[in-house]
């Protein structure tokens, strides 16, 4: 039986509060995307609301499949990062729980968006693609809303520009109106220039009426069998005059049979059938033009000869002779006959063969579309559970919440996954990839690091730990950390000052000893370096114990001189001066490769020389803390 536990339910309503903010926050962002493609396409025409209250539906519903994945990013970045913020997290592993256990029922939880996901695509997408694109098409055929305005040129009008000086917005008159009319061409031109006018929209929204009064119209009268230099022309003055202009404004909606070829508008099972009616389809075709091209193009045609002339080409390659001889024996006129019909022959074929490649390679255009069409309802659903993989344990070591860094984080991962998906989209839709390979790109690309972060944030690991990575890098470089230590406030054991002094002097015997004995200034042999099989350096381990260890005790004391004497002593990288790696057979393959070889051996010096002076400064640091604590004896 299933048991739903407090921490589940506490951890799902954590989520879907935040969950459903993010998801329409990122459906506004990708509407307001779209809408900025179409803006054009319903300014100025006057829709009714119903049209767009129908478009932005119809978009909303398409884009929802692609606003979940970057929602649930969010939305787990942002989830996690306040359970570790807020110290939760922290409760939660203290009490044994694992990450894992803590995502269990967001796992779930996400599993079933990712079958929303897939049903949006597959069911509702289609249906919602033909309708959208149904509305978009009918409103690019609209004509726009006649709004003349003043000063300019309105040229919306088909066949009419039209030119208005002053407008009243009150009772609708255009004053100094002057309309070209271009309907029986530009050389044919009527000019009508009048005082005033009006300009009213039928009933029917099919015509404009049009009223002016005052003016005078231009026309010329050239016809197209009159060639003569001067054309006459009518001009004929008016009181009031009155035109009907053919402009539909009304909105019609276009048949949604056009889409039915579309690849959008198909769910799996429809691109499936394309798809493999495509692929007979193509086979069928490719196998008809090559018996066609093996038929005639590619073979000699032997109709055009006679027998003798066909004897004597055969007996002229059998004989190696040159067959050319026979074009060079030929007239002039024969050789034009020759050359003309060859050319015509090659052109003929070259736009026949265009004209059937034209063909294959539209089917073959269409095919990949339905191809990727059918991958991508899959990679869009499965993508919402690996940004859920990354965003909730990179919220878990991160642990930042609020829309801060997390909104960063995401969009900066959502752009990598844009970038790489699209890049595979296209290359798969223009043939350069595999389809299968282009489209699930960026899954493969993003499925490991999911599966990364959650492995190092259920290890508590600090892969995003900024320090962790500077001390690499100063371990690498070689900059080592200073010692800090401060007078602490409760002391229980005090050191022991009468065994010190004697520590401290076989400490620095000790030192002298190991830097005569290793020869630390001198440079290391190379090939003695590498063939050694003892990785590490036991002895000078041993006295940085030593030293760690009195450092440690003294750091106990009261005495101010004692503790800034203390920050005196090294930190000593007890490795560095030796072989880089662990492995005997590794460390030769370094020495045998001599580029890498050299870098770790002079490496490898340096580090010998600083732990030659580091042996120094301990004699010296040994030598001052004697002092200071014969001082504070003798007081």
């Amino acid at each position: 039986m299933l048991r739903i536990k407090k921490l589940d339910i506490f951890i799902l309503k954590s989520f879907c509060m935040l969950f459903m903010g993010t998801f329409f926050i990122c459906l506004f962002i990708f509407m307001m995307q779209f809408l900025w493609k179409y803006v054009d396409e319903m300014v100025g025409k006057g829709l009714e609301m119903n049209v767009l209250a129908q478009f932005f539906f119809y978009s909303a519903l398409t884009l929802v499949p692609a606003s979940l994945p970057l929602a649930i990013l969010l939305a787990a970045l942002i989830t996690f990062g306040n359970f570790g913020e807020r110290f939760e997290l922290l409760a939660m592993k203290a009490a044994g729980i694992s990450l894992l256990k803590i995502m269990r029922p967001l796992i779930i939880f996400i599993s079933i968006i990712c079958c929303v996901s897939f049903y949006f695509q597959n069911v509702i997408g289609p249906k919602a693609q033909t309708k959208l694109w149904t509305l978009l098409i009918s409103m690019k055929q609209k004509s726009p809303e006649v709004d003349i305005p003043e000063g300019v040129f309105y040229d919306e009008i088909d066949g009419y520009n039209l030119y208005v000086k002053h407008k009243n917005r009150k009772t609708g008159m255009l004053y100094d109106v002057l309309i070209y009319n271009f309907e029986k061409g530009f050389e044919n031109a009527q000019i009508i220039k009048s005082d005033s006018g009006r300009l009213e929209m039928t009933a029917d929204k099919q015509h404009l009426y049009l009223h002016l009064y005052s003016g005078e119209q231009f026309e010329n009268l050239k016809s197209q069998n009159m060639n003569q230099k001067n054309v006459p022309y009518r001009r004929e003055a008016f009181v009031e005059k009155h035109a009907i202009i053919e402009f539909n404004s009304d909105f019609n909606m276009v048949d949604a049979g056009f889409m039915s070829n579309q690849s959008n508008s198909k769910d799996m099972r429809m691109l499936q059938a394309g798809i493999d009616s495509m692929k007979v389809q193509n086979d069928s075709v490719g196998r008809s033009y090559y018996k066609e091209a093996m038929a005639s193009t590619y073979k000699a045609t032997t109709n055009t000869l006679s027998k003798t002339d066909t004897m004597k080409i055969e007996s002229a390659r059998l004989g190696n002779y040159d067959v050319d001889s026979l074009f060079n024996a030929a007239t002039l006129m024969q050789k034009q006959k020759i050359m003309s019909t060859a050319v015509s022959r090659a052109e003929s074929a070259a736009s026949d063969w265009s004209f059937k490649g034209f063909n294959i390679s539209q089917t073959e255009t269409s095919l990949r579309r339905h191809m990727t069409s059918w991958h991508e309802k899959l990679t869009l659903s499965l993508a919402c559970l690996i940004f859920f993989f990354i965003g909730a344990p990179l919220g878990g070591i991160i642990r930042k919440g609020g829309l801060g860094m997390p909104v960063v984080v995401s969009v900066l991962i959502f752009i990598i996954y844009y970038i790489i998906n699209n890049t595979g989209y296209k290359m798969a839709r223009d043939g350069k990839w595999i389809v299968w390979m282009g489209m699930w790109t960026s899954t493969a690309v993003l499925a490991p690091l999911g599966a990364f972060l959650t492995y190092k944030s259920n290890n508590d690991s600090v892969v995003l730990n900024a320090d962790a990575y500077v001390n690499w890098f100063k371990k690498i470089a070689g900059i080592r950390s200073v010692r800090h230590l401060f007078r602490k406030e409760v002391i229980i054991h005090d050191p022991d000052y009468a065994r010190l002094p004697g520590e401290l002097q076989q400490l620095s015997a000790d030192c002298r000893a190991y830097a005569e004995k290793k020869a630390l200034m001198r440079a290391p042999n190379y090939f003695r370096l590498w063939m050694n099989d003892t990785p590490y350096d036991e002895e000078v381990a041993e006295l940085n114990d030593r030293m760690e260890a009195l450092i440690d005790e003294m750091s106990n004391t009261r005495s101010i001189p004692l503790l800034t004497a203390l920050n005196n002593y090294p930190v000593i990288a007890v490795h560095a001066h030796v072989r880089p790696f662990r492995n005997y057979w590794l460390n030769m393959l370094c020495g045998v490769i001599v580029p890498v070889g050299l870098f770790f051996y002079f490496r490898i010096w340096a580090f010998r020389i600083r732990l030659n002076k580091d042996m120094e400064r301990i004699i010296r640091a040994n030598e001052e803390i004697r002092n200071i604590i014969k001082v504070n004896q003798n007081k």
